[in-house]
Parts: C-alpha cells; structure tokens; sequence
C-alpha cells in the first residue's frame, strides 16, 4: 500500500522470546524456525489489510461531510476510542469550516466549543501552539495539572476522560483541520495504534485535500449562477412572482429572467443553455443579458425577440445551442403572447382548469439557419398562476418525458386550495412534489428553473 513503509513496529500478538530454563530443569523444544518472523509478518499483513479496508471505504466517500465522518469511524476503530470530532478548518482562511462529531450530539459539540480552544488538544493544534504540530495525548485529563476549569467541566458532563488528537494536513494543501478521539476511561492508544493512525490521517488527509477543492468549485460555480440570475423579482401591478433555481455541483445553462416593460407590461423568461461547467454559465449569462435589452425594445413581438436571440447566438457562439421561452404580459388585461424556441410548454393552474398550453413544434435557439416559430395567445383568469420551467425539472424524475409531463400536471392539480393565493407556495408545493424525497436538492447534473407568475 503507497505510504506504508517497512519500519512498522512489531505486532502486539507476536509471541513471547523464550526464556531460559533454570539448571537442571528440561530444556523447551525450540521453536521452529521462522515462527517469530512469521508470526510478524502476519501481524504487517493483517494491519495492511485493515488499512486497505478503512482507505477504500474512504475513498467511496465522494461528499466532503461524508468523507468527514468515515474519517472519524475509522479512526475511532484504529485507536480504539467511541466517540471524537473533526473539526476543518483549512489554514488558507478560505473555507468551508466545519464541525462533524461522532457519537456526539449537536448539543455535546456546543459544550465542547465553550472551552477555551487552547485547552483542547485539537484547539492547540489548530492554532499551531509549540508543540502540537503533530499527535496530541491526553491520557488522563483529570489527573493532568492545570486543567482549564471550563475544560474539566464539560470532560465531566459529556463523560469523557482521555483524548487523542491528530492534525489533518498535506504537503500541498497544509493544514484543513484536526480530528480527536475521546475515552470514557483513560487511556492511550498503543505504538502501534498510533502508527497506524498516523498512516491512516496522512492518506485521509489527502482525499479530504481533493474533496475540499472540489466543494470549493462547486460552491464557486453555485454562487457564479445566482449572480447572474435576477437578485431579486420585480413588484408589478397585477401580478405575484416567484421563482425556484436548483443549479449542479458543475454550473449548468439554465436561468429564467422578470423584467419590467413600457407601458405597465412584464417580460418573462426561461431557457437552458447546452453543456455545463464555466463556459455554459458565462454562455448562459451572456444569453440572459441579450434578452433583456431585445425585450425592452420589441418585448410585445415575442417571435422577433427570439429571431435576435437566435442571430446573435448563431453568430458569436456557433457551436452551442438554446432552448428559449419568452412572454409579454400585459398584467392589466391578464394577457400573456408567449414565443417558444424548442422549450417546454408553459402550465396554466387555476380553480377550474389545470392544462398545458398549446405552443407550435420548434427547434431550439441554433439549430436551423434560420429560426422563427408563430407565437401563441393567452388570456388568464383571475387568480390564475402561469408557470414557466426548464426541461432539467423533468429530466431530474428520471421518468420518461410522457410520464414526467404526468407527474407535473398531476403535481399542479393537486396544489391544496388553501395554497393557491400565493405564487411561492405553489412553486415550492411542485417542486416538492414532482421532486420528492429531496431530488429537488440532491446533486444532479440537471438544473431546475420554475418560474410561477400568478395574475390576479
């Protein structure tokens, strides 16, 4: 196994040397040759073994918080220990910070952060005191002088008497953290516990090194796509907004846009831009921007502004593709004229109906020389809710697209009555609903715009 070197201690089973018999006394056989190495050697295989377990179980760990804890069970297993803490806390100052207990409630980790970090092992370690740059023992807290007696007292609480801390550090990274295993008696791991430990936390550290930058991306690529999303919905007479963004740990295409237009009018907006990662949420961004200045000078003609998306998405970025959806509201009158470019259609949510609204076949936004579709008329009813989505909602069920279509008109009827009067409700309640089970929130390489416009 990389990492693991030959000057291993010896194995606590290994059996005893022979002593020497006293005069006159029958002389024991002696053992066979060997015996002892082999005895060694068994003990190096088994340990290797159990090292190679605990780093592939990490290594499946493909979350950092999981990753964390794994690191926490296989550590309480080599040192013998039934609870602990790791704390990470990367040196660079750029997060995230973390704290993840095992065995211990959230309420423990609370009494735990009341102690002065200097007097914690892994407090010390953390702030690089003299000292404790590497393996921290405290056998016996309450028999050690000068225990802080803050320290003492949540020791006594929580029921823990002796601690082993370790840093968790790389060469490359530095320091992310620190991880400490608590004792109900005192007690200390053994050389040869400590060893393995040791080697363990090296390896640890490392995946734990590559899940933080992968994290870090992914919160990077999370915040890149709210910003370039709207801050916040406009207030608009006759209408309620509000909107649902679920983005993958890559950054995807998809977005959704409200804005106020001439004449007391509103231009709404979603669409999926193809691919994931920087180059879909800069395309994505760009996209978004072109469309809000088309909308304000020919928002009432919803097919020229997509002909101008298309143009312009054909000329600067020939090799990607769009799925679009523009409409022109008239809050006053409740009459939407809607143009969509291969998207989704939209889902009318009312009292007395609940339907999809018939849009004409089209192809996305670069697929065709030459794009234009007709565009269709809607009138709502009071108390009518519009939503708007991206084809991610969909394609997140995992269904067939007939079944998805189901499963989301079937979610839309089914709003509760008392849910109806408020826009943010009945997105949350489908979202919910055709993502059950925490879908709407797990990793996924779909992104999910919902965009809800109710007209009173």
């Amino acid at each position: 196994m990389a990492g693991i070197d030959s000057t291993v201690p010896a194995p606590a089973h290994t059996v005893a040397p022979a002593t020497t018999a006293p005069a006159g006394s029958p002389v024991p056989p002696p053992h066979a040759p060997g015996a002892l190495l082999q005895d060694r050697l068994a003990g190096w295989v088994s340990d290797l073994t159990t090292l190679h377990e605990l780093t592939e179980r990490l290594a499946r760990a493909d979350a950092l918080d999981g990753a964390l804890q794994e690191v926490l069970r296989a550590g309480a297993a080599l040192v013998g220990a039934r609870r602990g803490l790791v704390v990470l806390e990367p040196a660079d100052g750029l997060g995230p910070d973390t704290t993840i207990g095992l065995g211990l409630a959230r309420a423990d980790l609370g009494h735990i952060e009341t102690v002065p970090r200097s007097a914690l092992s892994y407090g010390r370690i953390l702030e690089g005191l003299p000292g404790c740059d590497g393996a921290v023992a405290e056998p016996d807290l309450f028999a050690a002088d000068g225990l802080d007696p803050r320290h003492r007292e949540v020791a006594a609480r929580l029921g823990y008497a002796a601690s082993y801390a370790l840093p968790l550090t790389t060469g490359t990274a530095g320091r992310l953290g620190a991880a400490v295993w608590l004792y109900d008696e005192p007690a200390e791991p053994s050389e040869r516990q400590q060893h393995l430990i040791g080697l363990y936390a090296r390896q640890a550290a490392e995946h734990l090194a590559r899940l933080l930058e992968v994290e870090r991306t992914r919160a990077s690529m999370r915040t890149m796509s709210e910003e370039l999303l709207p801050s916040r919905l406009p207030r608009v007479s006759g209408v309620q907004l509000a909107a649902r963004h679920r983005t993958g740990p890559r950054g995807g295409g998809d977005w959704y846009d409200a804005l106020p237009l001439p004449d007391a009018a509103l231009g709404l907006a979603v669409g999926a831009v193809t691919g994931s990662g920087p180059s879909a949420v800069a395309a994505m961004g760009r996209l978004r921007a072109s469309l809000r200045a088309y909308a304000v000078m020919e928002g009432e003609d919803p097919v020229a502004v997509l002909s101008d998306l298309e143009l312009l998405l054909r000329l600067t970025e020939p090799a990607r593709s769009a799925t679009a959806l523009f409409a022109y509201c008239e809050p006053a009158l409740r009459k939407i004229t809607l143009a969509g470019a291969g998207h989704c259609p939209p889902l009318v949510v009312g009292e007395r109906r609940t339907e999809f609204v018939e849009t004409s076949v089209s192809a996305p936004l670069g697929m065709l020389a030459c794009w234009e579709a007709p565009s269709v008329e809607l009138t709502a009813e009071p108390g009518e809710t519009v939503l708007l989505y991206t084809d991610g909602l969909l394609h997140r069920t995992g269904d067939p697209v007939d079944r998805a279509f189901a499963r989301l008109h079937a979610a839309a009827a089914g709003v509760p009555r008392a849910l109806r009067q408020d826009p943010d409700a009945i997105a949350g309640h489908v979202l919910r609903t055709v993502l059950p089970d925490g879908l709407d929130a797990a990793d996924s390489e779909e992104d999910v715009v919902l965009l809800a416009a109710r007209f009173e």
